[in-house]
Parts: C-alpha cells; structure tokens; sequence
C-alpha cells in the first residue's frame, strides 16, 4: 500500500502528514516546561548534541491508527559472517521500508527487526521482497507483537 493509500484511511491529508514528519517540541515550549530561558535552553541542547548526548529525536506515531496495524520482531540468521556482506546487508535492511528499527546481535541471530506493516500479506512480501533475497541470509523467524510498552529508560538509573 503506497504511503497517501495509508495516510489517507486514517484520513491525514498532505500537510498532515508533512506535520507529522516535522513535529518536534520547539525550544521555546521546551524551555518554559523546565523554566529557563531559550537562549539557555538552546545552549545546552546544542551542548549534549555537541558531546554526542542527544543524536536525534523522535515523535512515537499511532502506526494502527496510520493504516501499520501488524508489528513484528523479524530475526534474522546469516550463512556467512563477512564483514562486508554483513554491513552491506545492514545498510539495505535499514532503508526498508516497515522497518522501524534494525539491531545488529549477538546470539543465534544477527539481526532483529522491529516492523510495522499494513497486512500479514505486507508483512510476507516484506520477508521475502526485502531480506531473504540477500543470499548470506540463512533464514528469518517472524514473531508478531502484539503490545509495546515504554519502559523506565536509562535516565532512571542516573537518578
């Protein structure tokens, strides 16, 4: 299903979904919730980005809501362990598209990926179009998720 079919069922025009690409907390909202100034607040955003603290943002979308109602954890074995296939491999199976997240592992597999997708039949194609094709993929084991919870984070240790 093309990206504006889903947007569309959940009914997100074009700007819609342009905000939801765009969305973050501006430094303004940010700085009056901790009551600093923005100037201040910009600083030391600038400064955990600088040492590497922050690497980025996310907003969590309703994937259900968005027409991505199947979620699945798709582990993946390799045949061979090369380190260019292996990061070839890796660099394709991030630009998937459903793939949420992709973990390179250690264990029986190499790779867990996190996928949201429109149907079982979306999710197949996605196994079969997209990973098992690569021929240093041995197999795959599909698991369907069927709740994600946040947890505490690891900002709750530094407290």
């Amino acid at each position: 299903m093309p990206k504006t079919q889903a947007g569309a069922q959940a009914g997100l025009d074009e700007t819609d979904l342009a905000v939801l690409r765009a969305l973050a907390l501006t430094n303004k909202a940010l700085a009056a919730r901790l009551g600093l100034a923005e100037s201040t607040c910009a600083y030391r955003i600038r400064a955990l980005r600088d040492r590497g603290i922050i690497r980025g943002s996310r907003v969590q979308l309703a994937l259900d809501i968005l027409g991505f109602p199947i979620q699945a954890v798709i582990k993946v074995r390799l045949g061979s362990h090369d380190r260019d296939h292996v990061n070839r491999l890796y660099a394709d199976l991030i630009r998937v598209p459903g793939v949420l997240q992709a973990l390179h592992v250690a264990g029986e597999d190499d790779f867990h990926l996190y996928v949201a997708v429109e149907s079982p039949q979306a999710l197949r194609d996605l196994v079969l179009d997209h990973i098992t094709v690569h021929r240093v993929v041995r197999q795959t084991q599909t698991q369907l998720v069927f709740e994600t919870r946040d947890g505490a984070g690891a900002l709750a240790r530094l407290t």
